[in-house]
């Protein structure tokens, strides 16, 4: 589950961690990032579990009420946020799903739009169908998702309403 690509000599290593709204984290990754803005993102397998769900596996956290699922993003982006957090949040992609449900529903997708807080950042819960990634984009349209496939949700209806990475 391990994203990587080659770095430079100086990297600075962060830990990202989605959080639930009482403030308890779960560290689901390392992100090495390099002077240039690139960056390598390593998943921590530990919290996961796998699920093998509408007929695919899945990465998937295991709430009391809700699973968080991982969504690798499946096509083509730079890896670099030297310009801004973009790829960043590609890469961060989840779907949600009621713990007693067997299937997955796609259009359950959760975008985190993430904030520059200093000294880490800072995502927000978005809504998002994720059937929107169903095809792939256009040759060379490294960011095919907008605003209009983004709504910004209720932090109180999601179980891990942040990401948070420091």
């Amino acid at each position: 589950m391990a994203l990587t690509i080659s770095t430079s000599a100086f990297a600075e290593v962060r830990t990202v961690f989605v959080e639930d709204s009482d403030g308890a984290r779960i560290e689901i990754a390392s992100l090495e990032v390099t002077e240039d803005g690139s960056y390598a993102l390593t998943m921590n397998e530990t919290p996961f579990s796998d699920h093998f769900l509408s007929m695919r596996p899945f990465k998937c956290l295991a709430g009391p009420k809700k699973h968080w699922c991982h969504v690798p993003y499946p096509y083509e982006i730079a890896r670099n946020v030297s310009s801004d957090l973009t790829d960043l949040e590609y890469d961060f992609l989840f779907v949600w799903k009621d713990a007693t449900e067997y299937g997955i529903n796609m259009w359950n997708g959760i975008y985190y739009k993430l904030e520059d807080a200093g000294d880490g950042f800072v995502g927000r819960a978005h809504e998002m169908d994720m059937d929107v990634l169903s095809a792939p984009p256009d040759a060379g349209d490294l960011r095919p998702l907008q605003a209009k496939h983004l709504h910004e949700s209720d932090p109180d209806s999601h179980w891990l309403p942040r990401l948070i990475i420091e």
